[in-house]
């Protein structure tokens, strides 16, 4: 499994093929639940087969593109440690899965890109997060979202201070130098030990600092996610002169962290980074309502994918749960909306979040009612 990050977004927003296959499924955390998680994806993967062969693949070709997915139905760890959605991307040369803490309905794309709407929440305005719960004894890292959170394992992370300082400190207390004896020739070598003073101590937490924040920086490198730090209050500024993670959220959960489930820390994180999605989506939201009729906003889905492509959209608003089937001719600027798909055909309101993505624009996945227009999507245009 991967975690999913900006740059994996992208990768999957870039991806073409014949056949590129998108199944979710929402997941559960504990028995008997989990039993029959693996028993409804063995039922999207028949669907996803159906749909294959209706695309023009014979069944043995369809049964071999899907077979990466399907030697996941008799792994028993895979589905003992689920979260509350899972993610499955399939083409001939690509696959992936990831597990996140966001529920998705049942739903299965064949199209010629990846279906990625679903998870646009988590890169918008109540999108992911991370919590860094923090002490000298343990170091755990949470993503979150409005609904849930769960635990990441970074490869590198340190679990404590005396890990991360170990190696460092053993080279420190074996530095010497040497100088002569008042007896003559012989050298005689005078090793320096560490001090256990106030200075001291600051330097050796702000050693382990660094090293929890250069663990995390191949992870957060193309994150815009805030990150909130749950520590004792003395930690908190040591952690800010380790880090250049531009995210970091100033506020942060007070306390030792070792005392707070991952449900205790959610709701902590939730409440102080709420304010900071809900202010994006309210700016975005006035600038629309103030841009409207000047020609710099629409919610004609033809002309907001021909927009995107360009790199025209600033921000998106796309209804989550609703989808608008169809095809775009690129070359001939034509946009083909159907009410029920056919094969080949992609959602399109997943078409116009990707090219806005992809353009650096932002899109924000939001209820039916909160796009600031009569239609499943609405954006403002940069020029």
């Amino acid at each position: 499994m991967s975690i999913l990050l900006r740059d994996e977004l992208n990768a999957l927003i870039e991806k073409r093929a014949d056949s590129c296959i998108s199944i979710y499924l929402p997941t559960h955390r504990a028995m008997p639940e989990t039993q029959q998680d693996p028993i409804r994806f063995k039922n999207l993967l028949a669907e996803a087969e159906n749909k294959l062969i209706a695309s023009g693949l014979r069944a043995s070709e369809a049964g071999q593109l899907l077979e990466p997915a399907a030697n996941l139905l008799d792994d028993v760890e895979f589905w003992r440690y689920q979260s509350d959605g899972l993610a499955v991307f399939i083409s001939p040369d690509f696959f992936r899965v990831y597990t996140l803490p966001v529920a998705f309905d049942e739903l299965v794309v064949v199209a010629g890109r990846f279906h990625l709407k679903t998870l646009l929440r988590l890169f918008a305005y109540d999108g992911s997060f991370y919590i860094l719960a923090l002490s000298q004894n343990q170091v755990r890292l949470f993503q979150g979202s409005r609904q849930s959170v769960s635990e990441l394992f970074p490869e590198g992370i340190p679990e404590n201070l005396e890990e991360a300082l170990k190696y460092d400190d053993q080279q420190r207390q074996l530095q010497f130098h040497s100088r002569a004896s008042q007896s003559g020739g012989r050298r005689i070598a005078v090793f320096h030990g560490q001090g256990v003073g106030i200075d001291d101590s600051k330097d050796r937490i702000l050693r382990y600092c660094r090293e929890i924040d250069g663990a995390l920086r191949p992870l957060l490198k193309s994150e815009t996610a805030p990150l909130i730090l749950a520590c004792v209050d003395y930690l908190l500024p040591i952690y800010k002169e380790a880090s250049d993670y531009r995210y970091l959220m100033d506020d942060g959960i007070s306390g030792n962290p070792e005392l707070l489930s991952p449900a205790q820390l959610h709701e902590q994180a939730w409440e102080i980074v709420r304010p900071h999605f809900q202010k994006a989506q309210d700016e975005a939201i006035g600038k629309y309502r103030q841009l409207a009729g000047t020609g710099r906003t629409s919610a004609d889905i033809g002309e907001v994918i021909s927009a995107a492509a360009g790199g025209r959209v600033e921000s998106l608003f796309v209804a989550v749960g609703v989808r608008r089937w169809g095809r775009v001719d690129s070359t001939n600027n034509i946009v083909e909306l159907r009410d029920d798909p056919q094969p080949g055909d992609e959602d399109l309101l997943d078409r116009a979040a990707a090219e806005t993505l992809i353009h650096g624009g932002a899109v924000f996945a939001v209820e039916s009612e909160a796009v600031p227009a009569d239609a499943p999507l609405a954006a403002v245009y940069r020029y």
